[in-house]
């Protein structure tokens, strides 16, 4: 965890990092003082990437770099850097579902970024696939690092790259193609890069006002607003939800991933919700966590299907878009289930009460370190690790 602890409240709020410890006594060729590493710029773009960046952005301060933080205010990212009391400055928003105002939105937040950028002059910039970034990097040329783990997502931003790291098990496929010689693939799937610092804080249903004796199932909706949504995901999110309802001992703890989402699942699901046998917690809370308490979590984003499996816990996936290599690799080694029609819901997901102390993590302690090794390799000598 980052020792900041200023919350972010606006949509362009900004605000100054800690003070890193600098000897001022001698300089560097290129005019910085010694004991200050490379500035490395990190823009978080979606939700997900809070989590992951965390670990990462501790390990290269203690290894003396500058880190500098820029996040985008879209679906959960603002109410989980506040969560991890984490500041940075928060540039640009969510434009909707509409792939045209999608487009204009990631023109303007690339434009609004130039003015941080030009100011703070990073040696590098890494993202986990943030299209402003890209831009705005292409034209400054600040060299970019791209860290993906679906292949189908929207290629803006990261063509402009010229580094990419993916998962060992990554198709040699897509947008890959033209980067063969600057990708770096690292060992397990990207959440095994928190995972193993994760402790689980077992007063989470007594937080939640559940009856330790519930059967506890974490609902994920789909990305409605994502470019990859495929509306049969509704149709299996509607299946669960009808299908667990059935079951007078389930309460379902149910994450929108925006405002505008809660309010359609709180009209659809308004029954249920008042009888809190579906609960929509009112403050974010530690996803991991959440997980770890549930005997099973149905869901139709990527991330959380990944920590589950990560964690062991059993996982259904409800996502309708196409299949990436990770959630293949993931249904290949029986670590998830993925539901493709509605029939599924009933045939495919066990209700019954998991046991927390029997689980086994897949998560690998390794890949950290790889990631950070590759990122140092290159904001200091231009390449990649030989030895990775």
């Amino acid at each position: 965890m980052l020792p900041n602890t200023t919350a972010l409240n606006s949509d362009h709020a900004e605000v100054e990092s800690p003070a890193e410890p600098v000897n001022f006594g001698t300089r560097q060729p290129d005019g910085r003082p010694r004991g200050v590493g490379k500035k490395i710029w990190i823009d978080f773009d979606n939700s997900p990437h809070v989590p992951f960046f965390l670990p990462i952005i501790e390990e290269l301060r203690r290894r003396g770099h500058t880190v500098i933080l820029t996040a985008r205010n879209s679906y959960q990212v603002v109410e989980l850097l506040e969560f991890h009391h984490v500041s940075c400055a928060v540039i640009g928003s969510h434009w909707g579902k509409y792939r045209i105002f999608k487009i204009l939105g990631t023109l303007l937040r690339a434009a609004r970024l130039l003015p941080t950028i030009l100011r703070e002059k990073p040696d590098l910039a890494v993202s986990h696939g943030s299209r402003a970034q890209g831009l705005s990097c292409r034209l400054l040329r600040i060299p970019t690092l791209a860290i993906a783990d679906y292949e189908f997502t929207a290629k803006i931003g990261i063509s402009a790259c010229q580094w990419v790291f993916v998962p060992r098990f990554f198709p040699e496929s897509a947008f890959l193609d033209a980067h063969k010689k600057q990708i770096m693939r690292y060992p397990g799937i990207k959440e095994d890069v928190y995972i193993p610092r994760f402790h689980p804080d077992p007063t989470l249903k007594q937080q939640l006002g559940l009856d330790p004796k519930d059967l506890m199932v974490t609902v994920r909706p789909p990305a409605i607003e994502a470019h990859y949504h495929n509306p049969e995901a509704e149709v299996l999110l509607g299946e669960a939800l009808n299908f667990l309802m059935e079951r007078p001992d389930v309460r379902v703890v149910l994450l929108p991933r925006n405002e505008r989402q809660a309010k359609l699942l709180r009209k659809d699901w308004g029954k249920w919700i008042a009888n809190r046998r579906i609960l929509i917690p009112e403050q974010v809370v530690d996803g991991l966590n959440l997980i770890w308490c549930s005997d099973l979590v149905i869901s139709g984003g990527g991330t959380m299907n990944r920590e589950a499996a990560a964690l062991g816990v059993p996982v259904y996936s409800i996502f309708r878009g196409r299949i990436g290599g990770v959630d293949k690799y993931l249904a290949s080694s029986g670590r998830l289930t993925l539901l493709e029609a509605p029939a599924d819901v009933r045939s495919k997901i066990i209700l019954e009460r998991g046991d927390a102390a029997k689980r086994k993590t897949m998560a690998k302690d390794d890949t950290l370190q790889c990631i950070v090794e590759g990122i140092v390799s290159i904001v200091e000598h231009q390449r990649l690790p030989e030895n990775l």
